[in-house]
This record gives structure tokens, C-alpha cells and sequence, in this order.
């Protein structure tokens, strides 16, 4: 009676390792995860702040730019279109310089202008050519203002680069946390050697043994998802709390609710997996080798 309770206990304490060393990992891609999305979201941000400017001639009435601005908030391209009018061209260079320029000229010599910033989708070198070219074949059109070529490469190429390290990372985490799972799963199914060889021989089929074990540790899997998403929900909240950078705010909850359900689905297929390697080589050792 005693053994079987020690036994009971050692089965429960290493369920609980399994848990926590589990959970701990799964924070990890956690924490990587998000760090990836608000990377994305802030790229996107960026790429957006580009911003390209459509000088309308002389002639052309507030009118007619009116329609431009119109035109242009149809095209896939474009977000946050605004037109500039005549009289607000005349009082912002009022504001940014001090100078009157229809009192100095007699007349508004501006021009109405339409301003947009580009989608992420269209934030290259390449696609703000074709833009530009586009837009200044248009009647009307004097010239359109657009940022440098150099400028946008350098951007996404930067971001590139940090897209890559990201990936490499969440890749080696992933392989690293499979193998630290697996020997964690390895060590808890290692305790019960005995009990396996001895279902073996009463006659238990292989299958019989295995699915147990793999539903244990799926159930592992489970509650080490749901207590690293706790975590983490808990440390961001915090974070927003105390000051620091608030990856909530950059991504959503709903975002979260998404890598938070990837953790835990992981956690239940790393463990699962694990389990089924794990006891399937238990399975093909003879009795000798079980001491080693």
C-alpha cells in the first residue's frame, strides 16, 4: 500500500513537471509570437506613414482637385486621401513661414493639392514609381511629391532583415522545445518502464499501453498551454501597467486570443508527440534493457 502511493505521488509529481517545464517553453513561442505580430503591426504602420503628395496646376479649381481627391480614394492603393484646398494651402504656409503670400502677390498663387498615404501592400520603391507615373499622367496634375527610392528600400529592407531574425528564432525555439519536451515526457514515462513491461506480459496490446500515456500527456499539453497563456496575459497586463512597451494595444486581444490558442494547441500536439515516441521506444525494449 505504501509503494503504490509513493508511486502514485512519484506518477503525479513528474505530471507536474511535465506541466510546468512545458508551460515554461510554450511561454517562450508565446513571448516570441507576439513579439513577431507587433514587429508585423508596427511594420505595417511605418510602411503606411509613407506618404505621397498630388501637386494639382494653376487652373484647376478646389473643384475639380475635389475630384481627384475622389478619384484617388477609389484605387487600392491609397488610405487617408485629403484634399488641400486653395485657401488651406495659403493659411498652412501661412502658419509654417509667417508670410502672407496674397498680400504680398495680390492673389492666391497656390495650388489645391491631394495628399494619401500609401497600403503597406504598395510601400516599395517599385510601386510608388507606378503611382507616381500614373498619377502625373492625369489633366490636371502638375506634379506628384513622392518619397525617395533609396529611402523606402532602406525601410524594407531593414524590416526584411528583421522578419528574418524572427523566423530563425521561432524556429529554433520550436526544435529546441520539442526536444526539451520530449526528454521531459521521455523521463515521466522512464518511471513507469516496469508497469509497461508487465502489461506487456499479461498480454496488453501495444496500443492498449500507448493510448493512456498519450492521452496523459495530452491533458499535460493542455494545462501547460493554458497556464502559459495565463502567464502571459498576466505579464502583459503588466507591462501596459508599469510603462512598457504595450504589445496589446499594437495587436489586439483578439490577436492574442489567436497565439494564445496556438499555445495551446502546440502544447497538447508537442506532448502527444512526445508521449508517442516516447512510450513506442519503451515498447521494443527487452526486459534487460530497462535498467539502463
Amino acid at each position: 500500500m505504501k509503494q503504490n502511493k509513493e508511486v502514485k505521488i512519484s506518477y503525479w509529481a513528474a505530471h507536474l513537471t511535465t506541466v510546468v517545464s512545458v508551460s515554461l517553453v510554450l511561454l517562450l513561442l508565446g513571448v516570441i509570437a507576439l513579439v513577431w505580430l507587433g514587429a508585423d503591426a508596427e511594420t505595417r504602420r511605418l510602411k503606411e506613414r509613407i506618404e505621397l503628395s498630388v501637386v494639382m496646376a494653376d487652373s484647376v479649381s478646389d473643384a475639380t482637385a475635389g475630384k481627384m481627391a475622389a478619384r484617388i480614394t477609389d484605387e487600392p492603393y491609397a488610405r487617408n486621401v485629403k484634399l488641400i484646398t486653395k485657401a488651406q494651402a495659403l493659411a498652412d504656409w501661412k502658419r509654417d513661414t509667417g508670410e502672407d503670400l496674397e498680400e504680398l502677390f495680390g492673389v492666391n498663387p497656390l495650388s489645391p493639392e491631394v495628399s494619401f498615404s500609401v497600403k503597406s501592400d504598395y510601400a516599395s520603391a517599385r510601386s510608388i514609381a507606378k503611382i507616381r507615373t500614373r498619377l502625373s499622367e492625369l489633366p490636371g496634375v502638375e506634379s506628384v511629391a513622392a518619397p525617395d527610392a533609396a529611402m523606402v528600400e532602406s525601410m524594407n529592407a531593414n524590416i526584411g532583415r528583421l522578419t528574418l531574425l524572427l523566423a530563425i528564432m521561432a524556429g529554433v525555439m520550436v526544435i529546441v522545445s520539442f526536444v526539451l519536451i520530449n526528454n521531459t515526457v521521455h523521463l515521466t514515462i522512464h518511471s513507469r518502464r516496469f508497469t509497461i513491461h508487465t502489461m506487456q506480459l499479461v498480454g496488453a496490446t501495444n496500443g492498449f499501453i500507448r493510448r493512456p500515456i498519450v492521452v496523459n500527456n495530452l491533458v499535460s499539453g493542455l494545462l501547460a498551454g493554458l497556464l502559459a497563456a495565463g502567464l502571459l496575459a498576466l505579464a502583459l497586463i503588466g507591462a501596459r501597467s508599469g510603462g512598457l512597451p504595450d504589445l496589446i494595444g499594437l495587436i489586439g486581444w483578439g490577436a492574442f486570443g489567436i497565439v494564445a490558442a496556438a499555445m495551446v494547441l502546440t502544447g497538447m500536439a508537442l506532448c502527444s508527440l512526445a508521449a508517442l515516441v516516447a512510450s513506442t521506444r519503451f515498447l521494443r525494449k527487452d526486459y534487460d534493457e530497462l535498467f539502463r
